[in-house]
């Protein structure tokens, strides 16, 4: 098993000090968005081997039997394909969605085809992989995902007293959902002339009276005042609000388009780099293969509360790419074993925790992380809180993981 060594992204959303406090680090005043943990290519983690610092994609790549496992290399090549994260949001991010896996095949390809380098800011796809997520808050964690249903969309459109929304507000009303929520949002994404300015000044208005749709407003305050004139803050009105206390998780699926607001949270992905961003953002937007990628339902999003046995807690995720769960340890408590068969991290945020093979023992801290290869088998003790990192197995989409689920925010 390896410490890992990782990558601190530091885009413009990300907190300053959230993650320099977790990690017992001195803040650089730059904004420290997102610890990598994995073999992404783009940043991948790096471990000590034969006295060699090595990029832990090299490293399995060397002898992807030994890191992954024979299920895992069958099924997804010589690849670790998850990806872990710590993510860190002070402003909102990207409106955005991300592609089923026949979509990112065929949109590399095609892009490929074009000759569009890999690394150009302007490609949509970079790899062929699709990206589901989920996101477990470590703080109060505040997004927007999937679709309002169409009158719910028009009755906080109505509140707004816009008279340009007016005829937005009709259509989500008089159409069938799929289309209602296709023609507004299509709208919405090439917005006339001084739309996106009135909208702004009336929700930050709205944002400070009281009303049934004061958290709302607020929501979207906060976007218009992070990027004024941009038409995300549109697209935002027509998504639902969710907020999760430390512990809880949402999962999001293909087609789903959401924006993070704020917070500190474990992230897992599929180990891809597929974003499909349509606003709130300086990168590349692409809006005509967004809604191409983009699902009209208006279908409620679950937020996830674990549970488990022996001490392990499962975040159920209806994809095979990842598994994650957690464990909350406790002094003098027993060892938990972790079989080998799979490749794994084990991320501590908080607490202290022990990582125990046949080689010795690795001591972990907050912000602090192990790799552990398919053929290795550890035990986990000590204090705090780990939470795991693996590959899914191919029954785990069809199997009803022993978890509850609540609501999301009321709209």
């Amino acid at each position: 098993m390896d410490l890992l060594l990782n990558t601190v992204q530091s885009y413009d959303w990300g907190s300053v000090t959230a993650l320099p406090r977790l990690l017992g680090t001195e803040p650089s005043g730059a904004p420290q968005a997102e610890l990598w943990m994995g073999a992404h290519p783009a940043a991948p983690s790096r471990v000590r081997r034969d006295h060699r610092t090595l990029p832990l994609d090299r490293v399995i790549a060397a002898d992807p039997l030994a890191e992954l496992g024979a299920a895992t290399l069958r099924r997804f090549g010589a690849r670790l394909p998850f990806l872990l994260k710590l993510l860190a949001a002070d402003a909102p991010l990207s409106v955005q969605v991300h592609p089923d896996p026949a979509q990112a095949r065929a949109g590399f390809a095609r892009e490929d085809a074009l000759g569009i380098p890999t690394d150009a800011p302007h490609r949509t796809y970079r790899d062929a992989h699709h990206k589901p997520e989920m996101i477990v808050a470590l703080s109060r964690f505040r997004g927007l995902c999937g679709f309002r249903a169409p009158r719910e969309c028009a009755d906080l459109l109505d509140a707004l007293a816009v008279p340009a929304l007016r005829p937005y507000a009709g259509s989500l009303r008089a159409l069938p959902q799929e289309k209602a929520l296709a023609e507004v949002f299509t709208a919405f994404l090439r917005p006339p002339t001084g739309l996106v300015a009135s909208v702004a000044q009336a929700v930050e208005a709205a944002a400070v009276r009281t009303g049934p749709h004061r958290e709302d407003f607020t929501a979207c305050a906060t976007v218009a005042h992070a990027h004024p004139g941009d038409p995300g803050l549109l697209a935002a009105l027509m998504l639902r609000r969710v907020e999760l206390a430390p512990g809880e998780g949402l999962f999001l699926a293909a087609g789903v388009p959401h924006a993070y607001l704020s917070g500190l949270g474990v992230e897992i992905m599929a180990s891809s780099d597929n974003v499909l961003r349509c606003g709130l953002t300086s990168k590349h937007v692409d809006v005509a293969e967004l809604l191409e990628v983009v699902r009209f339902t208006a279908t409620p999003t679950r937020v996830l509360i674990p549970r488990g046995k022996d001490g392990e807690e499962v975040y159920p995720a209806p994809v095979d790419d990842f598994r994650l769960s957690r464990f909350r340890l406790r002094a003098n408590g027993p060892a938990r074993r972790l079989a080998p068969g799979s490749p794994q991290i084990l991320l501590c945020v908080d607490g202290e925790a022990a990582v125990t093979s046949t080689a010795g023992a690795v001591r972990i801290g907050p912000g602090r992380c192990v790799y552990v290869p398919a053929a290795a088998e550890v035990a986990l003790s000590g204090t705090g809180t780990v939470f795991r990192a693996t590959v899914g197995t191919p029954e785990t989409p069809r199997r009803q993981l022993d978890a509850d689920t609540r609501p999301t925010a009321p709209h």
